[in-house]
């Protein structure tokens, strides 16, 4: 039977937080225990270095993000977990990709028309002023990171919808010259996968600052919760849990049951600080046992860059064969054969 395949990337910049948990590492987790489809999940190291220039929190992010990833569940087995710099048919794919790439296209990604609107609005008399090539070919990395392996699906964000797109516009042209190499790639937009607000009720990102670690210890996790922005209804006063950080955050890890229960207490007007309370001693009960796990990973590093390195083998014994697929198609082979 032919089994789809799902990829997905996850970029090493920062510690992984309760929205990337909720958002994209539990669907994530969930897919890589099904017999119908092969997963594969990276660390996108390599594009953290569009937006990161500092080398020790790029290796630390790794460390910390596969270790997330290991100690929620992640079925390392049934899935093929590797970091995307182990894979050198990806930087070679993306050089082939970048030639078949018109500069247009890649002059209406929004992140590249963001910067350049920044620019603009401050006046620089250069729009492209600060802006690397990193930045600007972007999504073609992220289209190699995606052909190489023929995935059929992608989980993204809404915001990388685009990117798929040009993916999919960029492995139609080559296969018009080349012939039919690759899939076609459909962007899976998850519309009931829960975007956790932050501390300041902007979306919990990186980017704010508003993020809450996912494995943060007991006492840090208490003072982040008790930061958490709510309204000054008192206590007694009925109060709206649709619109209320506290709740939406447990409503993400909750049962039905619980959250029933908790929208009672909310119609009979919980304090927020008995919530504040209540909630911290729901994560992090609900949390400990991957915690323990995370910390250990954490203090065996070595284990954890075996794991990664048999990923890369396991992914490697697709990309070297197709890779050479991909020289042959283009002319890059022996000058006899």
């Amino acid at each position: 039977m032919h089994k789809e395949t799902i990829l997905t990337g996850i970029t090493t910049t920062g510690t992984p937080h309760l929205g990337n948990y909720v958002g994209a590492i539990l669907p994530a987790i969930a897919a890589s225990r099904r017999d119908d489809v092969k997963t594969y999940y990276f660390l996108a190291d390599f594009h953290s270095l569009v937006k990161c220039q500092d080398a020790e929190r790029v290796q630390r992010s790794t460390l910390e993000v596969a270790a997330t990833w290991l100690a929620a569940g992640l079925d390392t087995g049934q899935s093929i977990f590797y970091r995307q710099s182990d894979i050198p048919e990806i930087t070679e794919l993306t050089w082939i990709l970048t030639c078949m790439t018109a500069k247009g296209l890649m002059n209406r990604a929004h992140a590249y028309k963001s910067a350049v609107d920044e620019n603009l609005n401050a006046q620089e008399t250069d729009p492209d002023k600060g802006i690397t090539m990193g930045l600007f070919c972007y999504p073609i990395l992220m289209a190699a990171d995606i052909l190489m392996f023929n995935a059929n699906k992608v989980p993204v964000g809404k915001d990388q919808v685009q990117h798929l797109e040009m993916t999919r516009d960029i492995a139609a042209r080559f296969n018009y010259h080349y012939d039919e190499h690759f899939a076609l790639p459909e962007a899976v937009v998850d519309e009931s996968a829960a975007v956790l607000l932050g501390l300041d009720g902007r979306k919990m990102s990186k980017s704010y600052n508003n993020t809450i670690p996912l494995f943060t210890p007991p006492d840090p996790l208490r003072k982040l919760i008790l930061k958490i922005k709510t309204n000054s209804q008192l206590p007694g006063e009925p109060k709206n849990p649709n619109a209320c950080i506290l709740f939406a955050i447990y409503q993400a890890f909750a049962s039905e049951h619980e959250v029933i229960a908790m929208r009672k207490r909310y119609a009979e007007g919980i304090g927020w600080g008995e919530m504040k309370q209540t909630l911290f001693e729901f994560l992090d009960d609900r949390l400990a046992t991957p915690r323990e796990r995370y910390e250990a990973l954490l203090r065996a590093p070595d284990h954890i860059e075996q794991v990664l390195r048999e990923g890369a083998a396991k992914a490697r014994e697709y990309s070297a064969p197709f890779l050479q697929r991909i020289r042959q198609a283009v002319g890059i082979r022996p000058v006899g054969g």
